[in-house]
């Protein structure tokens, strides 16, 4: 949610803002989904409404809005190829249910793409990497293909010549979570849809790290050491 004081015991919340957690769902596992939750349910409900039989590439797949975003996108009928950064992380995602996997350490992915899919490209990249992977998910793309950039964990993209996009007349779109839930009631909506996948077992706590409110310094750490998995959640 917007206002600022996250790491903190205790937060003010405007009460339009604020959503009841179902007694199935635990406090670690509301802090650790909801966000991430909400996100996944745009990337593939609105930002990009997947249809069973498409093909997507998940850039860093076992991270934590990936690790659900593979499920989820698995039980609407889409092929997914994830996008990892070492072998560890690939046996996640493959867990998760990803068809293909493939590990920067020691693969390219433009031509891991062109081999799964025959040259067809994918019909969605879903990329929250940013300036260090743009170039390569533009190219996977077939045509008509979308590329949804929702994060910039390498830097920011830089500026973009449109005519990029005509070869093969793709789309883009820079979706915020907080565009899809802007009123009342497309935050329950969102929520609800979140909670249902909880329920139904499609998406899973995605909790892998816990650190102590007071050591958030070691959590940024480990986290830009690309050193976690899933979700992190501080704990007071």
């Amino acid at each position: 949610t917007s206002p600022p004081g996250a790491y903190s015991e205790r937060r003010n919340i405007a009460a339009d803002r604020v959503v009841k957690l179902p007694e199935f769902v635990d406090d670690e596992t509301g802090a650790a989904v909801m966000l991430k939750g909400m996100t996944v349910r745009m990337l593939l409900r609105s930002a990009f409404h997947v249809e069973k039989g498409q093909r997507l590439l998940v850039h860093a797949a076992a991270g934590g809005v990936g690790s659900l975003l593979v499920p989820w996108a698995k039980s609407l009928g889409a092929h997914v190829i994830a996008v990892v950064s070492t072998d560890e992380k690939a046996a996640r995602v493959r867990e998760l249910g990803a068809e293909h996997v493939i590990v920067t350490a020691r693969e390219k992915i433009l031509d891991r793409v062109n081999a799964i899919t025959n040259g067809a490209g994918v019909h969605v990249v879903y990329d929250s990497v940013g300036k260090d992977t743009f170039d390569v998910s533009l190219e996977c793309l077939t045509t008509r293909g979308m590329l949804v950039t929702f994060g910039q964990s390498s830097g920011a993209i830089p500026p973009l010549d449109l005519g990029r996009l005509a070869k093969k007349s793709l789309f883009l779109t820079r979706p915020s979570v907080v565009a899809y839930t802007s009123t009342r009631a497309e935050l329950l909506a969102s929520a609800a849809d979140v909670f249902d996948a909880l329920r139904k077992g499609v998406i899973a706590s995605p909790v892998e790290q816990r650190y102590p409110l007071s050591e958030a310094r070691r959590a940024h750490a480990d986290l830009e050491g690309r050193r976690t998995q899933g979700a992190t959640v501080l704990l007071p």
